[in-house]
């Protein structure tokens, strides 16, 4: 072998490739079935189990215990189709597998995805389709099929050996006649102690044909009957049609039922005389060859009703009919989606009734907590895929925050709004309101997540505001802001005049909520100074401790003693809102924690309390802006010292918050405009 193409075949695992190409002999499955009964387990036993395989985690939110699989991770493929922040749609989704993997009755059914345009319907149906694909590759994941090898003789009375693969992929148990397998699984001790074994279940038309021609053959002898089967583990593959279907709805012209269900082989109806020989039958119809595994319908409601006859069957009966052919049985997991406008028509449809009797529709709401919209955006814009332009701290947040705004209700509560309301759902503390209060608020919500804007319309103004000449070289949250705010002029989707309002009102909302977080991201990196705010703290626990103790404080300077300094006191307090009435519990548990500390050997820390860290900063900064004079750069009349100082603040916003210098030198000058506003004001 060449040096090239040993170093190809060196990528390739033969132990790997022998075991997913094992074959053997009827006895030999019958031991691996001894060994292995989940073998034998039908198509939603095999999709539950590949969920659990990836693991799972439970956790709370809002007094709510939830799991979250990370299946849903897309952890096979890096996170590419990774679904964000539907944790409740995806619960109901894998209790239903599980119900149907039981046999509860939820196995016939179609599991129909029903939500609005862009809410990641499709992606969960690919989602599981590449993870059975994925699992069938693995051990735990295997399952077998069998293939027939017959004499046969030609038209010049030599023979040959035919070979014909089960065009349905089925397990070899149903080789035993269905009347001899409770007998036979107990006399073999064949047992499962998490699924029975199947029971029921025929054989295809085609392998029907090809056992009962051999039985008569031999005798009824059914040992030299299966001694003509091969078995072999399948290995299941969209892209080669074994075992993952998907159908998409077309032109009703150039299109009819036996793309479902298979079509006579005309050709071969010269060679076997008739066109009810199944030897001259495709069994190749997208039911055929999802056998074993998933079938998914794109648009499923936008199916012709001759197609919705063959779905009833093969959901509730587990059977379809072919062409010429009796019932034939199938084990499939039948997944549609559609949206909302296709739902509608099917629930003011009364000929459709039979179908919404045999579905189980699953909602897949758009996402309604910031934090984990946000995580799309990052996922498709981050340094690894944009080059040659940056892109502003709080820019997909932004966005992201918009979007999600536009997809929750208005408050019922008089004294909240749509933006606190969005931030209490991000697990956000406000004033007045606990956990209690954010399931109260997502409790009396009617269609919350079920409208507004989709991910894709955000990813479209993003990818518009990157490449466009505006932003030289950096783009922030008012180029992206603007963009979602001039696109809904001719947004296809939006009908009513009230939502476009809405939305714009939104927009500036959101701009609003930039104003105060660049603010307090330009106030903390001035008074980013730890030194000065150790000193600063040191001096406030100083008078704390001696308020709460009754005593006085000595002055370094003096070396007098005096009062504690109310001003300086109440000064740090005021930035983080504690009430004048409040005062005395707030300062004394903050000597309540540094006496716990003490306790445990350990020194405090401002940093381990986010509130009074928060208070420094912010009375620091009010010390320090006069000096900075930030105010300036409005006027475009700097002098050397305080450029010196504003170039400190710069590298800080640089180094820890990650801008760049041209969007940290456009936050510095936005900041700067509204102080001077704000000093124009007063």
């Amino acid at each position: 072998m060449s040096d090239v193409l040993s170093k190809i075949a060196a990528h390739q695992d033969l132990n790997e490739y022998q075991e997913q190409h094992w074959t053997g002999t009827f006895e030999d499955y019958i031991e691996l079935v001894r060994g292995n009964p989940k073998i034998t387990r039908n198509a939603y036993q095999r999709v539950y189990d590949m969920i659990l395989s990836y693991g799972k985690e439970e956790y709370i939110d809002s007094k709510k215990k939830l799991v979250h699989y990370f299946f849903f991770d897309d952890p096979h493929n890096d996170g590419h189709d990774a679904i964000y922040g539907l944790d409740i749609p995806l619960m109901r989704l894998v209790n239903v597998f599980k119900s149907a993997a039981l046999g509860y009755g939820t196995e016939r059914r179609v599991l129909l995805l029903h939500g609005p345009v862009g809410s990641s319907k499709s992606t969960i149906a690919r989602l599981l389709k590449k993870g059975l694909e994925e699992y069938s590759h693995k051990p735990e994941g295997a399952l077998y099929t069998f293939d027939w090898y017959t004499d046969e003789m030609r038209d010049d009375g030599t023979e040959y050996r035919d070979h014909m693969p089960c065009p349905m992929n089925e397990d070899p148990l149903r080789l035993i006649p269905v009347d001899w397998r409770a007998k036979v699984y107990e006399e073999l001790g064949l047992k499962s102690k998490e699924y029975p074994l199947p029971l029921d279940g025929e054989l295809c038309p085609a392998c029907r044909h090809v056992f009962r021609e051999l039985m008569q053959k031999y005798k009824g002898d059914f040992s030299r009957v299966v001694a003509h089967v091969k078995m072999r583990r399948l290995v299941l593959s969209e892209k080669d049609r074994v075992g993952i279907g998907t159908f998409q709805p077309k032109d009703e012209k150039n299109q009819d039922s036996t793309e479902l269900t298979g079509d006579i082989n005309y050709r071969k109806i010269a060679i076997y005389g008739s066109d009810s020989d199944p030897r001259a039958f495709n069994f190749d119809g997208e039911f055929h060859i999802a056998n074993r595994g998933i079938i998914e319908f794109i648009e499923v409601l936008k199916l012709d009703v001759a197609f919705l006859y063959d779905l009833l069957g093969a959901s509730q009966e587990h059977t379809i009919k072919p062409k010429k052919f009796a019932q034939t049985d199938i084990d499939e997991v039948i997944l549609g989606h559609t949206n909302e406008a296709e739902y509608r028509k099917l629930l003011n449809n009364e000929f459709m009734e039979a179908l919404r009797d045999r579905t189980v529709k699953i909602d897949i709401p758009y996402i309604t907590k910031l934090s984990q919209e946000v995580r799309i955006y990052e996922k498709d814009y981050n340094n690894r895929r944009i080059r040659g332009k940056h892109i502003a701290p709080h820019t997909l947040e932004m966005a992201a925050m918009w979007a999600v705004a536009t997809r929750l209700e208005e408050p019922k509560k008089a004294n909240l709004e749509v933006m606190q309301k969005l931030k209490l759902y991000d697990g956000r503390m406000l004033p007045g309101f606990t956990e209690e209060s954010v399931k109260e608020l997502r409790k009396e919500t009617e269609r919350e997540g079920m409208d507004g804007m989709s991910p894709r319309y955000i990813q479209d103004k993003i990818s518009n505001a990157l490449v466009s000449d505006k932003g030289a070289g950096c783009i922030n949250p008012f180029l992206v802001l603007n963009e979602l705010d001039s696109g809904l002029t001719n947004h296809s989707l939006i009908t009513r005049e009230d939502d476009k309002k809405r939305y714009r009102e939104l927009v500036s909302r959101v701009k609003q909520e930039y104003e105060d977080v660049v603010k307090n991201e330009v106030q903390r990196a001035i008074s980013a100074d730890e030194e000065a705010i150790s000193k600063l703290c040191a001096n406030y626990i100083d008078n704390v401790k001696a308020y709460t103790q009754k005593e006085k404080v000595k002055n370094k300077y003096t070396g007098q003693f005096e009062e504690p300094d109310e001003r300086l006191m109440r000064s740090i307090e005021d930035k983080i809102d504690i009430a004048e009435s409040r005062k005395d519990d707030f300062r004394r548990e903050i000597m309540n924690y540094i006496g716990a500390l003490a306790i445990e050997g350990k020194k405090f820390d401002y940093r381990t309390n986010e509130r009074l860290h928060k208070a420094l900063e912010h009375k620091l900064f009010e010390d320090q802006k006069d000096s900075i004079k930030l105010t300036t750069l409005v006027s475009n009349v700097v002098d050397r010292e305080t450029q010196e100082k504003i170039d400190v603040v710069k590298e800080r916003m640089i180094r820890n918050y990650g801008y760049c210098e041209i969007c940290a030198t456009d936050v510095l000058n936005f900041v700067a405009s509204i102080f001077a506003r704000g000093d124009a004001k007063e």
